[in-house]
């Protein structure tokens, strides 16, 4: 479902807060896998996979339990993880980001994975504000999208252009 991304950084970590910040601050697209520490104990396959637009955790999803959402950041567990950051398209990640059982509100992997109440704040903060810019561009498009308010607004247009050029004198010009 989602494709394989440009590897950034891979490494065991205690604490996941400097790893989740680090999306953040480069507004990331792309996804994250950590494996808890029993996984690395025993090799196991089970791992944790959370998605960033904009640097914002968007889904998560657990391949052992087989849930999304916030039930699957409880199932990631405890530390030290084996922490992999990747880099993807924002396009790449569109069809997932659109699957509602695994979303996640912003903040919730820094609250739950990390623990960080300030670092989880600045992530609604950014999430807010890629909202703010989501809502004009939906808005935008719906707009273009109205044939009968952009036929409208054309109409409106050369008719004004017209009264403009009788004005200036240039009405000969125009040809109908």
């Amino acid at each position: 479902m989602i494709p394989d991304g440009e590897l950034l950084r891979s490494r065991v970590v205690t604490a996941l807060s400097p790893a989740l910040e680090d999306a953040l601050d480069r507004e990331l697209d792309g996804y994250a896998l950590v494996s808890p520490r029993d996984a690395l104990l025993d090799s196991g396959d089970e791992r944790g996979v959370i998605t960033f637009e904009s640097g914002v955790a968007t889904l998560a999803y657990h391949t052992g339990t087989d849930r999304g959402g916030p039930p699957a950041l409880a199932d990631i567990g405890s530390p030290p993880y084996q922490f992999e950051l990747y880099a993807l398209e924002a396009d790449a990640l569109e069809l997932p980001h659109r699957t509602e059982t695994l979303r996640i509100p912003p903040g919730a992997a820094a609250e739950r994975l990390a623990g960080d109440a300030e670092l989880a704040a600045r992530i609604r903060e950014a999430a807010a504000d890629g909202d703010d810019d989501r809502t004009e561009i939906d808005a935008l498009e719906a707009f273009l999208e109205n044939d009968a308010a952009v036929s409208d607004i054309r109409a409106a247009a050369r008719e004004n252009a017209r009264e403009r050029a009788e004005e200036w004198g240039f009405s000969e010009a125009l040809g109908e």
